[in-house]
C-alpha cells in the first residue's frame, strides 16, 4: 500500500503517522482488499474542510470527513472514471478529515480522538473503495466493517501504529 499523509502544521502533534497507515491498514484488511492500493489522507482544519464541501458537494458547512473516490463515475454521467495507468496499482482516491471536528465528537461521544479519528479513517477508506450508507442494508454493511476496524484499533491503542499483526 502507498499511502501519502499530510497533516496540518498545527496538528501534527495529534496524530502519528505510522498510526494513520495502520488504521488504512486494517480498513483495507476487513474489508478483504487484496491488491496494492495508493490513497492519500489529508488532516486539516474546519474551514479547508467546509470550502472543499461547498467547493465539491455544494454543501456550505463544514463536516468531519469527505472522500475523493478516483474510481466511481461521475454523478453528471458525462465524464467517465479518471483514467488510471496500467500498472497494477489501484488508485483510491483522498480522505480528508477535519481535526477540530474529531476532537469535538470525541469528547462528545466520550472518547479519546484517536479512536474518532480511526472512525473517520475507516470510514474514508470505505467510501473510497465503494460502500456506502445511503440503504439500510449498505449501511449496516459498512458499519459493521468499521465496528472491527475500530475493535482492532482500541485493542491496540494509537501509540502502537504498526503494519505487524494486522
Amino acid at each position: 500500500m502507498r499511502l501519502g499523509i499530510q497533516v496540518d502544521e498545527r496538528f501534527k502533534g495529534g496524530v502519528r503517522e505510522s498510526w494513520l497507515q495502520w488504521v488504512v491498514e486494517c480498513a483495507l484488511s476487513q474489508s478483504a482488499v487484496d491488491r496494492d492500493v495508493e490513497m492519500g489522507i489529508f488532516i486539516t482544519d474546519d474551514e479547508t474542510v467546509r470550502k472543499l464541501n461547498r467547493d465539491y458537494r455544494g454543501v456550505d458547512e463544514p463536516t468531519d470527513v469527505l472522500s475523493f473516490a478516483l474510481t466511481e463515475e461521475r454523478s453528471d454521467g458525462e465524464s467517465p472514471p479518471f483514467v488510471m495507468p496500467p500498472d497494477g496499482l489501484v488508485r483510491l482516491g483522498e480522505v480528508v478529515i477535519s481535526y477540530p471536528r474529531a476532537a469535538e465528537q470525541a469528547q462528545e461521544k466520550g472518547h479519546i480522538i484517536e479512536t474518532e479519528i480511526a472512525l473517520l479513517v475507516a470510514h474514508g477508506t470505505l467510501h473510497l473503495l465503494g460502500y456506502d450508507h445511503d440503504r439500510p442494508e449498505r449501511e449496516r454493511q459498512m458499519r459493521a466493517i468499521e465496528e472491527r476496524v475500530l475493535s482492532r484499533v482500541e485493542a491496540r491503542g494509537p501509540e502502537t501504529g504498526s503494519s505487524d499483526g494486522v
